[in-house]
């Protein structure tokens, strides 16, 4: 299934952030996951704790990792436990690999940077949604801070040099377009690279090409 057609027709979801402003740009932003969303919001850690307890069954929690009353990683963790079934997704404007890996290995479904646009943050969500883990391969990868958008081994993947940068830029986001800017390419000849990534990773859209290249360099695991 195609993600990027993906819809659920009812979502209870949960959307814990301190800043308002945040909270209205994310629902406008994951509108289109469902003909109808049902919002629950919670501005601290104790509001969390309270929606978490009123028997609601959330098919999603967006948290910002910095909860008021709350103490980061811990904090995720503790809630992790209380609903071990809830897929729990990270929003933070703290972009550190250690810590997104410390949040995968704690069983999030995914983490989320605040500064990705919103189109990327829908296409997490749907990746999320349909059973997989998200998390920007330049926070888990081992690439040189000068490329840390490029996945860390062309030989890990069977790709060529090439292809792991239009990959790279492919799991931010990026539509052919900008691609083939950030890279100096015509953009048929990123379409050329593209197909190549498809067939070589056996994936039928950009979605499942950047799962397939988690999974195959033992990243995240996906379910």
């Amino acid at each position: 299934m195609d993600t990027a057609n993906f819809a659920e027709p009812v979502l209870n979801i949960l959307l814990a952030d301190d800043h308002e402003v945040m909270r209205l740009a994310m629902r406008h932003a994951l509108q289109p996951l469902a003909a109808e969303i049902h919002w629950h919001e919670a501005a601290d850690a104790a509001q969390v704790e309270a929606q978490l307890a009123n028997g609601i069954d959330f098919d999603l929690a967006l948290i910002d990792l910095h909860m008021p009353g709350g103490d980061g990683a811990p904090t995720i963790a503790r809630w992790r436990r209380q609903v071990p079934a809830l897929p729990v997704v990270i929003l933070s404007a703290t972009e550190d690999a250690a810590l997104v890996r410390e949040l995968i290995a704690l069983g999030v479904s995914g983490f989320v940077p605040k500064s990705d646009a919103a189109e990327v943050m829908l296409q997490a969500i749907r990746l999320i949604l349909a059973g997989g883990t998200y998390a920007p391969l330049r926070f888990l990868s081992d690439a040189r801070p000068d490329r840390i958008d490029a996945p860390p081994s062309a030989t890990g993947l069977g790709l060529t040099p090439r292809q792991v940068e239009v990959l790279g830029l492919l799991a931010r986001g990026l539509p052919n377009k900008s691609i083939a800017r950030e890279l100096g390419l015509a953009e048929a000849t990123v379409k050329v690279h593209l197909l190549a990534i498809f067939r070589v990773l056996q994936a039928r859209n950009r979605t499942e090409a950047v799962v397939a290249a988690q999974r195959r360099l033992g990243l995240i695991e996906v379910s």
